[in-house]
């Protein structure tokens, strides 16, 4: 803790967490003749595997440094939420906390409320790029996670085995490279998570792009760029950026919005044309909207990179930097 004020802060927060824990919730009797309310600094202590000094030198600000393993026991401990857990890292070590042993995937009402109300296709994935939850307008006007199994809509197996994405060998190693770049940052952030580590086993054996590219030095941290997207009417191209979602920082927002005036348009056609249709005519209606539009050479439903697209759009295509299918 470097200065006065984070020494009290600790002080005040330890003990109101002492505080609001009755004795008899963790197998101790109450005492008797004791005045304050909760756990005394001997009970914390004890329950946490330290030494009463300890404990009581920790909560009075003096110069220890407990480990993390330390903090973790304490904070089950005394109870605390997530965000109290944090704020118990952030004083003491002067940084966030590792990541949670088990992240949950849940999503509050307000986040699904504002992913529906989105006027553009988005994705919420997890740290291990598993896709948790989509906007209306990506699955009526791109493509829709729901047809596949729950267990199989990881962004990073899709990206890296789905052969639909590899029509173009020059822009799919480019879309690769950025990708795992990426990875290895979350990767590196969730140092003994089994299921990501199940990932990287089998991507390693199913993908030789991904067993050529993984050992490679390359780390970003930043998720946004161009593309060209395969949309319901035809390759168009787009501009995507990522959002921590506040008090789940396992959980990131990919919002893609259509990049030039032209892709604009002919996405706020689609957009209108699927909003205005059910979702089992979703294909019709992207159909209508391509005719309109002048997209000669597509037909009604999705199209692959190597299908044709208008002379703007190849236009805009070759300016842009970045491969079709980048993700994140």
């Amino acid at each position: 803790m470097s200065n006065t004020n984070q020494r009290e802060q600790l002080r005040y927060f330890l003990k109101s967490c002492r505080a609001r824990i009755a004795p008899a919730t963790v197998g101790l009797a109450q005492p008797i003749r004791r005045s304050s309310r909760g756990l005394r600094r001997e009970d914390v202590a004890a329950l946490a595997g330290l030494s009463a000094t300890y404990f009581t030198w920790l909560e009075q600000g003096r110069d220890v440094h407990p480990s993390a393993g330390v903090l973790e026991r304490l904070s089950a401990v005394l109870r605390m939420t997530p965000a109290e857990r944090d704020y118990l890292f952030n004083l003491v070590q002067l940084r966030p906390p590792p990541p949670a042993p088990t992240q949950s995937t849940e999503i509050s009402p307000a986040v699904k409320r504002m992913l529906k109300g989105l006027n553009f296709p988005a994705l919420l994935i997890t740290s291990r790029w598993d896709i948790v939850d989509w906007s209306d307008l990506w699955s009526r006007c791109i493509t829709d996670p729901a047809e596949r199994a729950p267990n199989d809509r990881n962004l990073l197996r899709i990206i890296l085995t789905d052969p639909e994405l590899h029509r173009d060998p020059v822009e799919f190693e480019a879309t690769a490279r950025r990708v795992l770049a990426k990875v290895r940052l979350d990767y590196s952030r969730m140092a003994g998570d089994k299921e990501f580590e199940a990932l990287i086993e089998e991507l390693n054996t199913t993908s030789p792009t991904f067993r050529r590219l993984w050992q490679s030095p390359e780390v970003l941290s930043r998720s946004e760029g161009l593309f060209t997207h395969v949309t319901r009417i035809g390759n168009l191209p787009f501009e995507h950026t990522s959002y921590v979602v506040e008090g789940a920082p396992h959980l990131q927002l990919l919002i893609f919005v259509p990049a030039g005036e032209d892709s604009s348009r002919k996405f706020a056609q689609l957009a209108q044309a699927c909003a205005a249709a059910p979702a089992a005519s979703a294909t019709a209606a992207a159909a209508s909207v391509a005719a309109s539009s002048g997209v000669a050479g597509l037909a009604a439903g999705r199209v692959g990179p190597g299908d044709p697209v208008p002379d703007d759009d190849a236009k805009m295509t070759e300016q842009q930097s970045g491969g079709r299918h980048d993700l994140k």
